[in-house]
């Protein structure tokens, strides 16, 4: 838009109850099948003058893009996940100030957490800056703080000790790991949903086995054992990777350790692998997971987490000192204390066009959204939707409800193995269906230098059978009354 950069907008600090002046009206959301209702304006006493209805739409939108700053809209994402990147991406040609805010001052490529945790990757190779990836947006702000409550009523989110105003919100803030109210899992489990969770499952791994270099006996109380939960994608990618850690690289590392002890045990509540996928393609998995020695068992419920071992259902144990919870997610903390309207899972319910019930300027995408599959393409579709429907709402538009395109479901297995799911019935498996799978996590991997990295060191480890990211950085273990999930005490 022409006109000079706007400054960002800045927060109001704690009891400033000034809001920007309100733009334009956001539309009530459509349903499939039904005409769109008209555009009501926002209520509050900051509404900006609408322009004439009678300009075309060209000249409407250059009207919107020269507002005075005092009255441009503004549009705070929570989250900097797929679906927050990808509306921020999408209003980066509005006339509106745009403020991310993310407990995190970093984007994380979840899909290769796993590789982080198996010492394929550097934990910088899948994360990039969030200030760093906006750097030409001259009218997007970054705040780094966790949001911790929304005031729907004053229009405003609590981020840290920083009240900040919005005209518009979108609620991206992803989900976290879920434990099912199983006991021990908190405290005793690792889980793998964040680079720090990651990092730490390495750490751990690796210590295991310098551990059990040192003390031998260590190695029947299930030093080499880890015990994955979960036999979705993550769970078949990680027991996948970890078998091959062990056999390819672990055994080179330590030449006196029995390598034969050490196991992959991957334990699924239900009768297959792989619950998005069709039979076909569940099927490959078993037999390339089993064929490379990892444990596959079904129908595993896991009751009790321990140090030291796993309880099963059926009363048995599983002696271990590692367990990899990827069984499943819920949304994070946030959506509770919202006080919206909730599916069973807790995931916020949203009208067609992705805004929450009774507050059309306040949409939610990805994992904190119910009745979509929470899955990346999901997240960035319906980012990219509602940066197009906000820009609708500025034009006095009506929004369109949100149609989910699948382009297809994928999964590694390991090295030359995977599945994919493809438009039209296409179904592949094996070494063609793994170099899809790199190729399109390569080229959807944030930022040119960590598509370089990445590149690189799959080259390398395809080549040599060697990681080089087999660093223990941080000294944690659940077994010594750490939880995975805090930082331990400095020594005294």
């Amino acid at each position: 838009m022409g006109g000079r950069p706007a400054r960002p907008v800045r927060p109001a600090p704690v009891g400033d109850d000034r809001a920007p002046g309100r733009a334009h009206s956001q539309q009530v959301g459509v349903r499939d099948g039904h005409q769109p209702q008209a555009a009501l304006p926002t209520p509050g006493p900051h509404l900006a003058p609408r322009l004439p209805a009678h300009l075309p739409g060209r000249a409407r939108r250059l009207n919107v893009g020269h507002q005075p700053a005092g009255s441009r809209s503004s549009v705070v994402v929570v989250g900097s996940g797929f679906g927050g990147l990808a509306v921020t991406k999408g209003l980066r040609r509005l006339a509106v100030d745009v403020v991310a805010v993310d407990r995190n001052n970093f984007h994380t490529f979840q899909p290769l957490l796993y590789q982080v945790a198996t010492a394929g990757l550097d934990a910088e190779n899948v994360a990039a800056s969030v200030r760093g990836i906006f750097a030409d947006q001259a009218r997007f702000d970054f705040r780094c703080a966790e949001v911790s409550a929304v005031d729907l009523d004053r229009r405003c989110v609590m981020a840290g000790k920083v009240r900040i105003p919005y005209d518009r919100l979108v609620l991206a803030a992803g989900a976290t790991s879920s434990d099912y109210g199983v006991p021990g899992v908190g405290e005793h489990a690792f889980f793998l949903k964040t680079l720090a969770e990651a990092v730490r499952l390495r750490n751990h791994v690796l210590r295991q086995f310098e551990d059990a270099a040192a003390d031998p006996s260590l190695v029947d109380q299930g030093a080499l054992t880890v015990v994955v939960v979960g036999g979705g994608a993550t769970g078949v990618e990680l027991s996948g990777a970890l078998v091959e850690l062990f056999g390819h690289v672990l055994a080179k590392d330590f030449r006196r350790l029995d390598i034969s002890a050490a196991k992959v045990v991957l334990l699924e509540a239900t009768d297959h692998l792989l619950g998005a996928f069709s039979p076909p393609s569940r099927a490959l998995a078993l037999r390339t997971l089993t064929h490379r020695g990892v444990d596959v068992r079904f129908g595993a419920a896991v009751t009790r987490v321990e140090p030291g071992a796993v309880h099963l259902a059926d009363g048995s144990a599983i002696s271990t000192r590692t367990v990899a919870w990827v069984a499943g997610v819920r949304p994070v903390p946030l959506a509770e204390r919202l006080g919206l309207p909730t599916d069973r899972s807790g995931r916020l319910a949203v009208e067609p066009d992705m805004h929450v019930p009774g507050h059309p300027e306040v949409f939610a995408i990805g994992d904190l959204a119910g009745g979509w599959p929470q899955l990346a393409p999901v997240a960035i579709q319906q980012g990219r939707h509602v940066a197009r429907q906000i820009a609708r709402a500025l034009e006095g538009r009506e929004t369109r409800p949100f149609r989910y395109r699948d382009k297809g479901t994928m999964a590694t297995i390991g090295r030359n193995a995977a599945v994919a799911e493809l438009p039209l019935g296409v179904h592949l498996g094996g070494f063609v269906a793994w170099v899809m799978w790199l190729v399109l996590h390569l080229v959807t991997l944030v930022g040119f230098r960590n598509r370089a990295s990445v590149l690189l060191n799959w080259a390398w480890n395809y080549l040599t059978y060697d990681r080089g990211a087999r660093l223990i950085l941080q000294e944690t273990s659940p077994l010594e009354g750490t939880s995975p999930l805090e930082e331990p005490s400095p020594p005294r």
